[in-house]
């Protein structure tokens, strides 16, 4: 082997994917609202770029004809240019490393008019928790019933109560980190436990509901065991119960009829994270056409190129730089433009198909959602399956049934009892369901589910009718055995 130094000719094929064009990947799969920060960042980085109302100019509804299986008309100008450089937004995402977040579009551009919308935005304000959070109820009792060198004590343990009301830290701990006696921060707390609303500083469930019995004057000895074998309780197990209780049926009864008025969490009526609003993406309603498809135009603004601006930049006086600053600039906002709108465009191709797909579920419902795969759709538009992956992810559809994430109407197959065409996993899990929902006094096995899921035509296993029920959140047959009992006791 030589190894004297040479020169050597390799020949080589690689996809090389410009920045624009990873671009352009990104914004398939941020979500109308994700594009508008977006929007906002890129504003101030480009001069060229202004903003408009996005509901101003809503074009009209993409209607779909469920009969035909023909795709939205229409010439792709980017998909066209960007082949003719030797590029594609229809990208195999199978060896990208770049990330998805948010966070990670800080740089884009964005710059389009929405495809199709109407409608006014929801007041994301009127969503707004304006109530005290917890931490500012206890504060303000403890202000009134310390005074300053236990309120600097109540401070630090009301710091250490969860949103739930419990006390998250131990009395022995927080005791020492201030350099005082145990016993001193025991009755501070015994008093914050006082404080409304009742149950709140307790360190367990057995000792909030204790406070909560003491307060409505019924914690007597037989309460107290009880609320100390919760975990009998739990599992039904009443004849035990009463005998350590001492009472008999009647009287374990009305007490726990008591506990069940008790709150288990009390901290949870005052403040806390309100929960983040679901702002669809598209929408979909019947015509008498077909279906309309439309975008949601309220969550985007309309972002054009400042021609004139340009022009004005252009005749003036400029060095080389300058020159070459305000063609990147031009070429960024014109590129962002096409990106823009083919994003919209993919969108609304998907979510067509998908809605012809599934009319059956607009339609009659969820028993009648069909099973779908991503290649389904892909092979239906002339997409790659990694496109369709995109465009579905974090995108929100509207409905007369409700709103719907896209990846909703992909489902996995369960073949027909009877040999006929296979139905989708979401229309067994609401079969369960309803079963379940339906049982009344006689407690249905899984056994038994899978018995009357046969007879409905589902050709299902054992196993998979406890996995969907378990991922329902619906417990087994001697949970509910349990839970019933302790309904009626």
């Amino acid at each position: 082997m030589s190894l004297a130094p040479r020169l050597d000719l390799r020949q080589s094929q690689s996809l090389v994917m410009t920045p624009q064009l990873q671009q352009a990947i990104k914004l398939l799969a941020l979500s109308n609202l994700e594009i508008e920060g977006v929007i906002a960042e890129e504003l101030e980085r480009n001069p060229l770029l202004e903003s408009t109302p996005g509901g101003d100019e809503a074009p009209e509804a993409v209607p779909v004809e469920t009969s035909t299986r023909d795709e939205p008309a229409g010439a792709d100008e980017l998909v066209v240019a960007g082949e003719a450089a030797g590029e594609t937004l229809d990208v195999d995402i199978a060896a990208e490393r770049f990330d998805d977040s948010p966070s990670d579009h800080a740089g884009l551009s964005s710059s389009v008019a929405p495809v199709s919308g109407s409608g006014e935005a929801p007041d994301l304000d009127t969503f707004a928790d304006t109530s005290e959070s917890l931490a500012d109820v206890l504060l303000a009792q403890a202000g009134a019933a310390f005074g300053e060198a236990e309120l600097f004590i109540a401070r630090a343990l009301i710091d250490q109560i969860d949103e739930a009301g419990y006390l998250r830290a131990d009395v022995a701990e927080v005791a020492q980190r201030l350099g005082i006696a145990v016993a001193r921060v025991e009755r501070v707390l015994t008093i914050i436990q006082r404080f409304e609303p009742t149950g709140v500083g307790a360190r367990d469930l057995a000792e909030c509901l204790a406070i909560q019995a003491r307060e409505a004057d019924r914690y007597d000895p037989c309460m107290a065991r009880l609320l100390d074998h919760l975990d009998l309780l739990a599992r039904g197990d009443l004849t035990r119960l009463k005998r350590l209780c001492q009472v008999d049926d009647e009287d374990m009864a009305d007490m726990i009829r008591e506990l069940r008025g008790y709150d288990p969490k009390p901290g949870c009526r005052f403040g806390g994270e309100p929960p983040a609003p679901v702002i669809p993406d598209l929408s979909v309603t019947r015509t008498k056409a077909g279906w309309a498809i439309e975008l949601n135009a309220a969550t985007l603004p309309r972002v054009l190129v400042n021609k004139s601006y340009y022009s004005e930049l252009a005749g003036g006086r400029q060095d080389k730089a300058g020159k070459a600053w305000l063609a990147d600039k031009l070429a960024s906002a014109n590129w962002l433009v096409k990106a823009l709108d083919q994003r919209q465009r993919t969108i609304v191709r998907v979510a067509t198909e998908i809605v012809k797909q599934q009319e059956a579920f607009f339609l009659r419902g969820v028993a009648h959602l069909r099973p779908l795969t991503l290649r389904q759709i892909a092979e239906a538009i002339d997409l790659h399956e990694s496109t369709v992956s995109r465009v579905t992810s974090n995108k929100y559809l509207s409905c007369a049934r409700g709103v719907f994430e896209l990846k909703y109407f992909f489902t996995s197959a369960i073949a027909a009892a009877d040999g006929g065409d296979a139905v989708s996993a979401e229309a067994v899990k609401s079969a369960i369901r309803a079963l379940i929902a339906g049982e009344g006094d006689t407690i249905l096995s899984d056994d038994t589910l899978v018995e009357q899921l046969n007879a409905k035509g589902f050709d299902i296993a054992r196993r998979t009718v406890a996995k969907y029920r378990e991922a329902m959140g619906i417990g087994s047959s001697v949970q509910r055995r349990r839970a019933r009992t302790l309904q009626r006791a």
